[in-house]
Formats: structure tokens, sequence, C-alpha cells
């Protein structure tokens, strides 16, 4: 009789020591004895990548990006490894993979490349002869066989890759926390585990500063129908449940509030307000590869204007840099920034059909004392631009006005 797959991801954090190692290794050899296949997938050890980089960094400031891949790839291997070891030693057999040998092949963009095919035959194999199988997240290769990375939080899409593959009954996001809050624990004391969450709300809450899993792994999972349940590697509680939206979610206006203090805002001053100005700066951002988020053109009242913008803070320099030569060609004025800032963001299916949620939301700020810098709102989001200072003050007080906290009832 076929047993079903379960996929398991496990963070650094999880994975951190020995001891935790270990504990891990008894939770895999638990479902596997309830009668699942199992499928580990892990991430570096605890700060692994990070050092990694920063050993890099001591010896190029700009070291070559398939370079940097070969290096930081190493960490998940150390402990898929290590991982496969404690698993021998509580008496259940375990094979260890990279993700090139299982067959992740990726295009071509070295740090953030992209899945383009999965050849699960040698993990199908593996299973078929009774072994847990592990998989190194955060890679692949390309078809040149070079090693590839996914990005920050790419071992999320590993799983959930492998889970679409192998029809997974279930996608497990182990991680140090119990679930998705409804705002940063760490910021919010009460804030509150959300049982349900549409792939919407959450791709949007991941985007905007939630660091539970990466956007592009629950875009994936969107896409292809792929539920997941984030929980505690240290618990056995259930935790949260990421799948297609149900009625039940409109009851509740807003899921939750994010945080993002990695942007910095980029002014460029005295643009001339003609037609086609607006296309001339972006496309100039653009082809040097630097995601914009927030726009705003303030109004022209002398023939010219000024435009700001937000981008990721690690390319405010090359962001400056681009904009000075857009400003000559455009005979645009002076550059301007901010590194000080922060976004905070309100998450929620239901904000599609009830209003005031805006007002509500600028209310909690002006009532805190704090001045909002920028604005942009979508369907089912809006974000505000605040000084960096009052990011978690803002966090509180919109989290507050909005009743998310504990005491409030949780949805089915």
């Amino acid at each position: 009789m076929k047993r079903d797959v379960v996929i398991q991801k496990y963070g650094g954090s999880s994975v951190a020591d020995v001891e935790k190692i270990q504990r891990v290794a008894q939770r895999v050899v638990s479902s596997r004895r309830e009668g699942n296949d199992v499928v580990v997938v892990v991430s570096a050890l605890g700060d692994t990548t990070d050092n990694l980089i920063s050993l890099a960094r001591q010896i190029t400031d700009n070291p070559a990006e398939r370079e940097l891949d070969m290096l930081v790839s190493t960490g998940e291997q150390v402990s898929c490894a290590l991982l496969a070891m404690a698993i021998h030693s509580l008496g259940e057999d375990a094979i260890s993979f990279t993700g090139a040998q299982v067959g992740i092949i990726t295009d071509n963009s070295f740090t953030k490349a992209r899945i383009i095919d999965i050849n699960a035959k040698r993990i199908e194999d593996a299973l078929n002869n009774d072994k847990i199988v592990i998989v190194a997240g955060f890679q692949g290769a390309n078809l040149d066989h070079d090693i590839t990375t996914l990005g920050r939080g790419g071992s999320n899409l590993t799983a959930v890759a492998l889970a679409k593959v192998l029809n997974a009954k279930a996608c497990e996001m182990n991680t140090d926390v119990e679930g998705v809050f409804t705002a940063d624990p760490r910021i919010v004391k009460d804030a509150r585990k959300i049982d349900r969450i549409s792939y919407e709300e959450m791709f949007e809450l991941a985007s905007l500063g939630a660091q539970v899993l990466q956007p592009r792994s629950i875009e994936f999972a969107m896409k292809f129908g792929v539920p997941i349940h984030v929980r505690s590697s240290f618990s056995k509680k259930q935790g949260t449940i990421i799948s297609k939206e149900v009625s039940s979610m409109e009851d509740t206006v807003v899921s939750g509030v994010a945080i993002n203090k990695d942007e910095a805002k980029v002014t460029i001053c005295d643009v001339p307000d003609k037609p086609g100005i607006a296309a001339k700066i972006f496309r100039g951002i653009a082809k040097e590869d630097i995601n914009v988020d927030m726009i705003v053109q303030n109004v022209s009242r002398t023939g010219a204007t000024d435009v700001s913008f937000t981008v990721p803070s690690g390319d405010l320099a090359r962001t400056i840099k681009a904009a000075k030569d857009i400003s000559k060609k455009v005979g645009a004025g002076d550059i301007t920034f901010d590194k000080d800032i922060a976004k905070v963001s309100i998450v929620g299916i239901g904000m599609r059909s009830h209003s005031g949620i805006a007002a509500n939301m600028f209310e909690a700020l002006a009532e805190s004392g704090i001045n909002i810098e920028m604005i942009s709102t979508s369907e089912i989001k809006i974000s505000c631009v605040v000084n960096k200072r009052c990011g978690p003050d803002a966090v509180r007080a919109i989290h507050s006005k909005f009743g998310l906290g504990k005491k409030r009832k949780t949805r089915a």
C-alpha cells in the first residue's frame, strides 16, 4: 500500500546545534513511524549563511555571484548530512541530497534563481526503498550544472516545490514560532496566532515585512494549490494553515500588521511636469534591476514637481547613482534620500467589502502623534511610511485600533 508523503521543512533556528538536530530527528522519525513517507528540507545551521556571506565580504566587497552561491550552498549540505546521521542513530534509514542531486533545475540567476523543473525520480526511488529523504534547501543547479541558490528564505520554496511534485499530503514549515501572528510578537506582546489565513493575505504580509515565509514560496503554493502548515519545531500544537480563501475569512477585516525597516526613500526634486518624464525615470531605475515599491508625485504648481519613491535599503547606493544620471537626462534637480523610514502595513481579505479601514489606520497613527510620509493602497492592503523610530509604536497602535489582540475571538 502506497504511503502518504509528508514534507517537513526546518529552518536554521530549528537545527542550530547538535541538540536541536537530534530533536528534529526524533520528530522526523515519529512521523515516519506513523506510516508516512517523509521528505525533510533543511536550512543551514543557525547563522551559518550570514557568516559565510560575511566571510566573502572580507575577501571582496563585490564577490562574484556564481562563487557566492558555491559558498553559501555548503551550509545546507552540513545540516542535511548531520540530520541523516542523527536519524541513523535512532534506528531509521535516511539519505541526504543536495538540491542538484534531486534534480532541482533552475535558471541562471545566481543568488535569486527560479526553479524551472524538478526531476524527483531519485527521491521517489529512495522513498520506495523505505528511506527518509533529506534535501538541502535553498539550492539547485542550472542547465550548465552550476550550483544556484533561490534567494533569502529559499528553503521554503524548496519545500513547497517538492510538495507539489511529490503530491504530498502535507507541507509543514517548522520554525521557532507557533505559527503566523497578527503582528511580530517581539513588538506586540498580545499578538495572536492566526489559525487560518489565505495565500493572498500571507503573500502580502510576507512581502511587507513578516519574516515567517519567503514571498516566492507563497506565490508558488498559491499557483499550484499547495496547503502549508506553519508550526513550531518545539511543540506539537496546531499552527497556522495557509490555503485557498474561504468565505469565513471575509469576516475578519484586518488579519495582520507588518513592518519593514529595510527600505529607504529617494526623492528627485524639480522634475519637469511633462508627459513621459515619469516613464523615463522609472525605466532608468528598472534597467538597474532595482525594485521600486511606493511612489508619490507632488502636485505641480510651478511647472516642476518632486517625485519620491522607496527601494530596498540595500539598493540605496545604486539607486542614488542611477537617479543622479536620470536627473541630468530629464533636466531635474537634486537627489535627496532618507534611510530612517519604516513601512507599516495592514492586510485583510475583508477590506474588500468594508469601508473606513484607511480612516481607522490613519486615526490610530494620529492619536499616537505619528506623522505619515507616504501612503499606498491596494484591494487588501494599506501601507504607510513613517519615521523608523516610530515604527514599533505605529504597529502597536494599529494592532490595538483594530482589536487584533489575544482577547479577540479567533476565527474558524
